[in-house]
């Protein structure tokens, strides 16, 4: 099966033409140039610049980590590996920037002094804010969607009615902007009986914090006033609610590079959102992902594709905006049919950790063919292997955490098990201390499903500090069909 995703006017820039191409797991709908191109006034072919391509990945955490390690591992010519700001385990493998990804002027100078050849962004907050925009106005090379791709994910009531007017299955909602009418639509019925479940969500960017799964009305109040009073997200974030039905059924999440009209289909994953075991406890950043044959069937996958990828591709193109980066679409697979529960606009996390370690292509080229619009000349492939991130965390985490706490076994980690550094920095002796609140994401891959988790335990029994806490059921996704919508 084949499609185009043809660009609206306005908006985003356009990449070149290219031809309708297929979609699979481990098939890119688009083709790499062999040679990279030499008019942009960065491209690393430019004369007088180095062979090796200069990349610059923006954040601190994770998915940044993983993102770095991906490049170096699959690099089919020299690169050099540059990250802004960066963390304690991202210095062993690139060179940090002490610049915040706020600072966008600031990244602009130094990709411009140091040759920079391709910047990509990993945390959705500065997509949000321009930097994509800001960077291509000053001639740079950037991976991710402009700002107005980023609305997808940075206001989720925007998100609700692109997905309506787009014919996009999706839970039944309702947005509000007080508390007040928050409280009207709950009492009024529409979204059940008083001991009916709703979701009630924060419009704006909450670092994964701004849902709330009520399991009755008196528990939707509770969260209303919880999400308005600022104590669990920023009052920016909260001006508009969204009231949600719950939806039963199993969590998906479909990731995909798109250069905005051709994209190719990551591995499928499935996250755990919430701190404590069998999904109880408050809702995270994330506590843990995998990808695995059994996440999603190949016929359930063909419906995604048709139902929910191509017509967002080719919404936000008439819209005049044309996706251009990395599309995350959250999903419930109900009795119904997929439905979404929310789009990111960029690598998850855990989520990334989990499907990178089964790359086999290079990253770098595929960045590369995002940027230029020229996916439709890429194979991108996938080893066939199951994969997992067990996240460790500090005591305290979703809410107050202590950081500077001294970690311990990490060079008894056995070999084949990635540790990737979300929240660590290092001491004058060269030793990881906890500096966030996720803090490390063991991660492997293998044949099946049981030996990567053996793996990934088995490297987690190494390591401790004081008040470390994870999930001890990463994996193994009991009574599934009875969760709801929390993403």
């Amino acid at each position: 099966m084949s499609w185009r995703v043809s660009g609206g006017a306005g908006g985003c820039p356009r990449t070149g033409e290219a031809d309708a191409p297929k979609y699979n797991y481990g098939e890119i709908v688009s083709r790499l140039n062999e040679d990279y191109p030499t008019t942009s006034s960065n491209s690393f072919a430019d004369e007088g610049i180095a062979e090796n391509m200069n990349i610059l990945v923006l954040g601190s955490g994770g998915r940044e980590h993983a993102i770095l390690w991906a490049l170096k591992r699959t690099a089919t010519s020299g690169i050099n590996l540059y990250c802004a700001p960066g963390n304690g385990g991202i210095s062993d493998i690139a060179e940090c920037v002490p610049i915040p990804v706020s600072d966008h002027q600031a990244l602009i100078k130094y990709a411009q002094s140091n040759r920079i050849n391709l910047t990509v962004v990993g945390p959705e907050a500065p997509l949000a804010a321009g930097i994509v925009d800001e960077f291509e106005e000053a001639g740079l090379k950037i991976v991710g969607p402009c700002s107005a791709a980023a609305r997808l994910e940075s206001s989720k009531a925007f998100a609700k009615d692109f997905m309506h007017r787009h014919g996009i299955p999706t839970a039944d909602s309702v947005t509000v902007s007080s508390a007040e009418q928050a409280l009207e639509t709950i009492r009024h019925g529409r979204f059940g009986a008083a001991d009916s479940r709703v979701v009630i969500k924060a419009d704006g960017l909450a670092a994964g914090k701004g849902v709330i799964v009520a399991g009755s009305r008196r528990e939707a109040e509770a969260a209303i006033a919880e999400i308005t009073s600022g104590a669990l997200v920023s009052s920016e974030a909260a001006q508009h609610l969204i009231i949600e039905e719950a939806l039963a059924g199993t969590e998906v999440s479909v990731l995909l590079f798109s250069d905005g009209h051709n994209y190719a289909l990551m591995p499928a994953a499935r996250d755990h959102k919430r701190i404590g075991e069998n999904d109880t406890g408050p809702n995270t950043g994330g506590m843990g992902a995998i990808t695995d044959s059994s996440v999603l069937d190949e016929e359930t996958l063909q419906q995604i594709v048709r139902d929910v990828v191509e017509p967002t591709l080719k919404g936000a193109a008439a819209d005049g905006f044309p996706f251009r980066g990395i599309l995350f679409v959250g999903l419930m697979l109900t009795a119904a049919g997929p439905k979404v529960l929310e789009y990111n606009v960029r690598f998850g996390d855990p989520e990334t950790q989990a499907i990178l370690v089964r790359l086999k292509s290079d990253l770098s080229r595929i960045f590369q063919a995002m940027v230029d619009g020229t996916l439709d000349a890429l194979d991108v492939e996938w080893t066939d292997q199951s994969s997992a991130c067990v996240v460790l965390a500090s005591a305290g985490y979703p809410g107050a955490y202590e950081t500077g706490v001294q970690i311990n076994g990490l060079p008894q980690v056995p070999p084949g098990v990635q540790v990737f550094h979300s929240g660590t920095s290092k001491d004058n002796r060269g030793g990881c201390l906890t500096a966030g609140g996720r803090v490390l994401g063991i991660t492997a891959a293998a044949d099946t499903l049981n030996d990567v988790l053996r793996l990934c335990y088995a490297a987690t029994d190494r390591i401790s500090w004081k008040g470390m806490q994870y999930r001890r059921d990463i994996g193994r996704f009991h009574n599934s069909e009875s969760r709801v919508s929390g993403s």
